[in-house]
């Protein structure tokens, strides 16, 4: 999955998938996690956000299923 670059105190990267609802986040100590089932609105609110990481954490990390992936 391609992902792409971000300015945040606490991820690197941020890559998404639409077809299998898949959001992969590269935080910037080098873990990568898959959040599953994330709608496309989700993940373009994540990507507008003026802080990914307070974003991630309200929004996303209690709200769906995940697993370590790196």
């Amino acid at each position: 999955m391609e992902r792409y670059s971000v300015a945040s105190s606490n991820i690197a990267s941020i890559g998404y998938d639409g077809p299998s609802q898949i959001l992969e986040v590269e935080f910037l100590n080098g873990s990568i996690y898959q959040y599953y089932g994330v709608p496309e609105n989700m993940y373009d609110q994540l990507m507008r956000a003026g802080s990914k990481g307070v974003f991630l954490n309200t929004y996303i990390k209690n709200a769906y299923g995940y697993s370590r992936v790196g």
